[in-house]
């Protein structure tokens, strides 16, 4: 398997920003990002013209989308315009790019990415404590592949590491207090603009949760208006959420482990769920892998999981490789590879497929 047809910087970008302050935490952001940002909005805004989403539209959304995150956490907020300042642009612009998943979910025409996420909780032996780990590809339109960056954010109650999209506050990462999270997208009918984002809804609990018990009370009480998928975990406790305008659901681990792909796991969002947009795929990848688990012995360590991300041909395609055929909106392809371990609060970050490792550096990022 060959993954050349995926272009990658020779150096990717790491931004870091450490200030009590939200806005001038974010400034130092922006700054970093000036000519990310403007190339990120260029690809958005051809998706969202892909879509049929109109640019009058696009400012609406966003406008409205700035305005739920100041009343949930109006320091997410500042931290955003503060990014805006940072770059140079209008802080609506930047807006758009953390609601592009609410915003894209108008379109009928552009078919989302894909992620295939892992989670572990393996029994301490002799009365020992648990442990958990996660590993997840991160799949998206090969279009954004130079436009997405690692970070190390400090300043707020919980310094956390991890990785992100030009602009958008945060993805997938590890806190300081060990608190991992892996973020899955989901579709669901209700799904559009009015709450909280679900990137920025990522960032805030990555910020400010100590646990997994206190990630649930931050999301549970957060409007949404989006689908998503969390796992969150920490050093003992591991939870897979379902996020939708619905409700928040969790989902039950098989013989300590989660595994998601793109379609709610639980039967009230999955009613109304987008079939459309990830079936068969999802369901395929999911199987895939469950039945890949079953198969072998259980992964005891990040290395033996991280293994069974990859996939060749005649597989499901949990390593991602992009069709260059297609048209834009239609090329995906694993842009990252993470693995999270709360244990030592590292994020490992492989800019590659799964079908890299070993023949790529990771980046290893610990959070403090």
């Amino acid at each position: 398997m060959t993954t050349t047809s995926i272009p990658r910087p020779a150096h990717r970008r790491h931004v870091e920003a450490a200030d009590p302050d939200p806005r001038a935490r974010g400034t130092v952001r922006g700054e970093q990002l000036r000519d990310g940002i403007p190339a990120a909005l260029d690809a958005y805004d051809r998706l969202f013209a892909l879509g049929f989403v109109s640019p009058a539209q696009v400012r609406e959304d966003a406008e409205r989308a700035l305005d739920a995150i100041g009343r949930f956490r109006p320091g997410a907020r500042a931290e955003i315009e503060g990014i805006a300042h940072g770059c140079g642009i209008e802080p609506w612009r930047v807006g758009v790019l953390n609601a592009r998943t609410e915003i894209l979910a108008r379109s009928a025409t552009v078919p989302p990415g894909e992620c295939t996420t892992i989670v572990r909780r393996v029994a301490g032996a002799g009365g020992s404590a648990p442990r958990t780990f996660g590993v997840q590809t991160w799949d998206w339109h090969i279009e954004l592949s130079a436009l997405w960056h690692t970070l190390e954010i400090r300043g707020g109650r919980h310094g956390f590491v991890g990785l992100t999209e030009d602009g958008i506050l945060g993805k997938i990462g590890v806190n300081s207090a060990g608190l991992a999270l892996h973020f899955n997208i989901l579709g669901h009918v209700r799904d559009g603009i009015g709450g909280v984002p679900v990137h920025v809804l990522a960032a805030i609990v990555l910020e400010e949760a100590g646990s997994v018990a206190e990630a649930v009370e931050i999301v549970r009480g957060a409007p949404l208006a989006s689908s998503g998928s969390f796992a969150l975990f920490d050093g003992t406790d591991a939870v897979l959420l379902d996020l939708s305008p619905v409700g928040v659901f969790p989902v039950r681990a098989e013989h300590g482990t989660l595994v998601r792909t793109n379609h709610f796991l639980t039967p009230t969002p999955a009613a109304d769920e987008k079939t459309w947009l990830y079936q068969p795929d999802s369901g395929e990848r999911h199987d895939f892998v469950r039945a890949r688990l079953a198969r072998a012995a259980a992964p005891a360590t990040l290395d033996e999981l991280l293994g069974h991300l990859v996939t060749g041909d005649g597989e499901p395609p949990v390593t991602c490789l992009p069709d260059l055929g297609k048209p834009l909106g239609q090329r995906w392809a694993s842009l990252a590879t993470v693995a999270l371990d709360p244990a030592t609060r590292t994020a490992r970050i492989l800019d590659g497929t799964p079908a890299d490792i070993g023949s790529r550096q990771w980046r290893v990022l610990t959070a403090s």
